[in-house]
């Protein structure tokens, strides 16, 4: 399922204590519009707005969790859902479950209450409750994932095979950055690079008032030897590191980029960067930390400052 495939409305529903919290985390990882707790007779109505509504980027995905939290109002949702079939609304169900025992280990270590034990009933009463007012959602379900021996990396990576199958990449959003060493490293990077080693543009008197942003300096740091086997070999480590913090479930990357100033070497190699990543399938954006302290005139200082407040402000993104 590629992601143009990826079902536009998605009703998450099942047992409470079964995982429904962190499945629409991942939900929102993935770019959908994710709404708990939603009344069941709202559903078709939440369609409606969502399809007369213009989005920026495009279609918005909605992902909607139904359960027994609602009391009387849940009574409707199998009802509503063949209603909007018969409209001709398409949606996917999930319905999460996990053994009794599990779940009654799960509210006695989260203190929490059980929903349907609000007149002194014991939480396993409550569950048995809950498996009968369920049972028919569980049986009409599109997939029915069994959390009882699921830590939470292993529910997050089942529902993106589900639901991402060709997409994972998505749900990792990669921001790339440059920077110069002068100015401070890097704090909240997880990975770094150092290409200092490079020759540097700066000392070349018509190319120091430039920036890896412009032609002249990004040709002379990639067109180079030494950085033609530089990117090959950094590509190859990111080849191996990136598949891994997939499947590690991390929802968050940072790379780092550095040179002596943060603006030559690190923004041409921070763009490759981010345009290699991208052409994997990853979520990127690409700023430049340091690029409005380069040693430049007034004039080019300004305009460093628009592309900075332009590209990190709100993100060059895939």
């Amino acid at each position: 399922m590629e992601e143009a495939q990826m079902p536009d409305f998605v009703i998450v529903t099942g047992m409470s204590g079964a995982g429904r919290t962190e499945a629409m985390h991942v939900f929102e990882d993935l770019g959908y519009y994710c709404v708990d707790n939603l009344p069941s007779s709202l559903l078709a109505e939440l369609v409606r707005v969502n399809e007369s509504t213009e989005h920026e980027g495009g279609r918005r995905r909605l992902a909607v969790v139904c359960d027994s939290r609602n009391g009387d109002f849940f009574g409707d949702l199998e009802a509503e859902l063949s209603s909007m079939r018969e409209a001709g609304v398409s949606y996917k169900t999930l319905f999460l479950d996990a053994a009794d025992d599990k779940l009654i280990a799960r509210y006695k270590s989260s203190r929490r209450r059980h929903p349907l034990c609000t007149d002194g009933t014991t939480i396993w009463q409550g569950i048995q409750r809950e498996r009968l007012m369920l049972m028919g959602l569980r049986d009409r379900a599109d997939y029915v994932i069994d959390t009882t021996d699921m830590l939470p990396q292993k529910l997050r990576s089942t529902i993106r095979g589900l639901f991402a199958t060709g997409s994972e990449r998505k749900g990792l959003a990669v921001t790339v950055y440059s920077f110069g060493f002068k100015h401070g490293a890097p704090y909240d990077a997880d990975l770094v690079m150092d290409v200092r080693f490079l020759p540097n543009p700066y000392y070349d008197p018509e190319l120091r008032p430039l920036t890896g942003l412009d032609a002249p300096v990004r040709d002379f740091v990639r067109m180079r030897e030494e950085t033609i086997e530089f990117e090959q070999k950094w590509h190859d480590l990111l080849d191996v590191v990136m598949p891994g913090y997939v499947a590690e479930g991390k929802q968050q990357l940072a790379i780092g980029v550095g040179c002596t100033g943060g603006q030559h070497r690190s923004v041409a190699l921070a763009e490759a960067t981010g345009d290699y990543l991208k052409s994997k399938g990853y979520r990127v954006s690409v700023a430049h930390r340091d690029l409005r302290l380069a040693e430049r005139g007034h004039d080019v200082q300004r305009e460093s400052d628009n592309v900075l407040d332009a590209r990190a402000g709100g993100g060059k993104e895939a």
